[in-house]
C-alpha cells in the first residue's frame, strides 16, 4: 500500500488536548468485522464483549518523565533535553534528543535546575539526537529520584502543544504500568479503571500482560510513499511465560484474545512459535505492521484513533479491513469523536 492512501482531514478541533473526566467515560466505537456493523458506545460498556475464557493483553510498560530542561554552561542557553533509553546504567550514559540542536556540541555541559545534576555530550547520533552522560555524586537511587523530580510527562508536543499539567503525571499513566521505560503512555490502556477491571476478571475474563516500552519511533512520520520501504525504531518488549500461557489457554478454547493497543499487538506479533502460538521472548522489535498483514495472535484490538499516516493508522487498517477503516474514520469525524493518546477507544471485533 501506498502512504498517501492514509491521509485524511483530521479537523484539529478533534485532537484531544486533555483526556476525559473519568477514564472510562470516554467513547467507545465498536467495529464488528463480520458484519460491517459500527455501534456508539461509552468505554465502560467494554465488559459486555467478552467473557468466559476470553484473553485481554495488556502492554504494562511505565511512562518516565522524560522531558527535562537544562542550561548550557556558559551562555545559560535553555535547553530541551528528551530521554530516549538509558544505554549503560553504570555511567548513566542516555540516548536523547536536543532542541533546540544547532546549539549543542560535543563537549557541551549541560545544568539542570538547582540540582547537582549535570550532563555533558559525548556524540552526536542524529540531527537531534545526542549521546550524553549525567555526572552525578550519589548512589543510583539518588539520581534517578533526581531525575524524576526534574522530569515532565512527555506529552507528546506536536500533537498536545500545551504545557503539561499536574494531573498529566497520573492520567498519562495506565492504572496497571509497571516497568519504568516507555517515552510515550500505550494509550489504549489509559482508558481502564480498577472497577472495570474487577468487572471483567467477575466475568472471568483472564488478563495477562506483557511489555513494550514505546519509543519516540512509534510517532516517527512516514517519509516514504513505498511502504515497504519504512523502517521502524527498535523497541524493547517482554513477552512472559505466565502470559504466553494465558493466551494459548484462550486461543485453543477458541475464544477471544484481545491486544490493548497497537503496542501490545507489536509485541504478540513479534514472538510468534511455528504453530501459530504466543511464545515466551525478551529482545527487540521493529516490526512494521501494514495491510496486508495475516494476523496469528489477536483475534480482538482495542485502540484510540490515529493521526493520518502514522504507523498506527497503518496496523488498525490492516487488522479492521482498510475500507471498513476508513468508513469508520469518517463516521468519526462526522459524530466528533477525538483522536490521539487523550482520545476515544475503538474496539475491533
Amino acid at each position: 500500500m501506498k502512504l498517501s492512501e492514509f491521509k485524511f482531514d483530521l479537523p484539529e478541533s478533534l485532537l484531544a488536548q486533555h483526556p476525559a473526566k473519568n477514564r472510562d467515560e470516554s467513547r467507545l466505537m465498536v467495529l464488528h468485522r463480520d458484519s460491517g456493523k459500527i455501534e456508539h458506545r461509552i468505554f465502560k460498556d467494554i465488559i459486555e464483549y467478552f467473557g468466559d475464557g476470553d484473553a485481554l493483553v495488556l502492554n504494562d510498560t511505565k511512562v518516565f518523565p522524560a522531558r527535562l530542561y537544562g542550561n548550557k554552561e556558559k551562555t545559560g542557553a535553555k535547553i530541551e533535553v528528551f530521554l530516549l533509553r538509558e544505554l549503560n546504567t553504570e555511567i548513566h550514559l542516555w540516548d536523547v534528543l536536543v532542541d533546540p540542536a544547532r546549539k549543542i556540541r560535543v563537549g557541551n555541559k549541560l545544568y539542570f535546575g538547582e540540582s547537582d545534576m549535570v550532563a555533558e555530550v559525548i556524540d552526536n547520533t542524529t540531527s537531534r539526537g545526542r549521546t550524553i552522560k549525567f555526572l552525578f555524586d550519589g548512589s543510583d537511587e539518588e539520581f534517578y529520584k533526581a531525575l524524576h523530580d526534574l522530569g515532565e510527562t512527555p506529552l507528546p508536543k506536536e500533537v498536545i502543544p500545551r504545557e503539561t499539567e499536574a494531573s498529566d503525571k497520573e492520567r498519562y499513566q495506565t492504572i496497571y504500568a509497571k516497568h519504568t521505560g516507555a517515552v510515550a503512555a500505550p494509550s489504549a490502556g489509559l482508558h481502564f479503571t480498577r472497577e472495570v477491571m474487577k468487572r471483567l476478571e467477575i466475568k472471568g475474563v483472564d488478563i495477562a500482560a506483557v511489555t513494550l516500552h514505546v519509543g519516540l519511533g512509534t510517532f516517527r512520520p512516514v517519509d516514504v510513499e513505498d511502504l515497504t520501504k519504512h523502517k521502524m525504531d527498535s523497541e524493547n518488549f517482554i513477552v512472559p511465560a505466565e502470559a504466553a500461557t494465558i493466551v494459548n489457554k484462550a486461543l485453543d478454547a477458541k475464544k477471544r484474545v484481545c491486544a490493548v493497543g497497537t503496542t501490545t499487538m507489536r509485541a504478540l506479533e513479534s514472538s510468534v512459535s511455528a504453530n501459530s502460538r504466543l511464545k515466551p521472548n525478551n529482545g527487540w522489535t521493529d516490526k512494521f505492521i501494514f495491510p496486508p498483514h495475516e494476523f496469528k495472535i489477536a483475534n480482538t484490538l482495542l485502540t484510540n484513533f490515529h493521526t493520518p499516516e502514522s504507523t498506527l493508522m497503518m496496523m488498525t487498517a490492516a487488522f479492521a479491513g482498510y475500507e471498513f477503516l476508513i468508513e469508520a474514520y469518517q463516521l468519526a469525524i462526522k459524530e466528533k469523536y477525538k483522536f490521539f493518546s487523550y482520545g476515544d477507544a475503538m474496539l475491533i471485533l
